[in-house]
This record gives structure tokens, sequence and C-alpha cells, in this order.
């Protein structure tokens, strides 16, 4: 069965008093989104991988030893990207949980050097990719970055909350001030109740 583009959890509007407009939405989930859907189901169909889940055709097809993925990975850990990044964001304004935020300290000092470093990673990633908070297996958390598509996954690593730092994520509304964009998204975007739920 082919994948499907999800509808977003909120409307395109919902989260434009927080700085991504509902003209960032559409690009980014009705265009860029869909277009991971619509390739992944092309170049999966009629190989051994079509009927497969997202999640065993990303830890199948990704490559550590490649400097440029392929298409079936490109598209497909896309596609599982996003599914996240919508999830991982709302209009509420939720308070970090307390098993969250005790987690986050014991790891980081404190909730504003986690901030920090978050940041620092996306702003650092060089050309398109994503910034991550992962719990690695030792149950510890990471802020960790990736290049373009590649996710957590690959690595072993399960996602707590992720930010695309793709330009189409930001530009509309931040043009090239990707700290900004990160700031904002921590500040004001970020589902904490969704993020603690993937602990």
């Amino acid at each position: 069965m082919a994948f499907e583009l999800p509808d977003l959890p909120y409307a395109h509007d919902a989260l434009a008093a927080k700085g991504m407009s509902a003209e960032t939405m559409e690009y980014h989930h009705d265009l860029h989104h869909n277009a991971y859907v619509t390739n992944g189901n092309k170049a999966i169909e009629g190989t051994d991988w079509e009927g497969k889940s997202l999640e065993e055709i990303i830890l199948g097809t990704y490559d550590k030893t490649a400097v440029a993925q392929n298409g079936i990975f490109n598209n497909i850990s896309q596609l599982w990207n996003h599914n996240q990044f919508w999830e991982m964001m709302g209009p509420s304004g939720d308070a970090m949980p307390s098993e969250l935020e005790k987690a986050i300290i014991e790891n980081f000092v404190s909730i504003e050097n986690f901030k920090v470093e978050f940041s620092a990673a996306g702003a650092g990633q060089f050309g398109s990719g994503w910034a991550w908070l992962v719990m690695a297996s030792d149950g510890s958390l990471k802020v960790t970055k990736t290049e373009n598509g590649v996710n957590p996954l690959c690595f072993g690593q399960k996602a707590l909350l992720g930010c695309d730092v793709w330009e189409h994520s930001y530009y509309i509304d931040f043009r090239n001030k990707r700290p900004a964009y990160l700031t904002n998204f921590l500040d004001n975007l970020v589902n904490w109740e969704n993020v603690a739920s993937r602990m």
C-alpha cells in the first residue's frame, strides 16, 4: 500500500501568531512534504521495499559510507522526518512536562544550555539538514545534527525533537536568519508534551 501525505494536526494558520505563517505551511507541508510522498512511492514501486514500513526502508537503504544517499532513502527518510516534525510542534504553548525538564537538566545542566546547544547545532549545519534532541541507546539525551534527510534512526537513536533547517522551512518568515528561526522554534513552536511522550 502506497504511503500517503498525513493531514496536519492543526490548521495551516494555527502557528502564524507564533512565527510560522500559513504560507510557509502551505509550501512546506502541501508541496515539499507531498513531493517526498509522491517521489518515495515512485522510487519503491516494484522493488523489495514496496510494502515495507518507513522505518524498515530507512534502515535498509541508509549507506553510512556514501557521500550522497540514494533516492529511495532521501525521499522516504524525509517523509518520516516531516511526519514527526508536524507533531513536534503545536499552537497550544504547553509547558515542558516535569519529567522532560528533569531529563534535560540532568543531561545539559539547564534548559537554557540545552537551547543554546540545540540552536548551535541547527545554525552550524552546513547546507540542508536537521537539528535533533535524541535519546541514545544508553538512555542519555544528546543534541545532534544531520545532513539532508538523514535522521536519528540511522544511528540507533530515538528522535525526541527535530527541527528542519532546510531553507524552505524558514525562508518565507525569517529570510536568511536561521538562528532567529531556531530560537523562535524552541521558544514558541515546540509541543513539549509530544517531545516528552517520545521518551
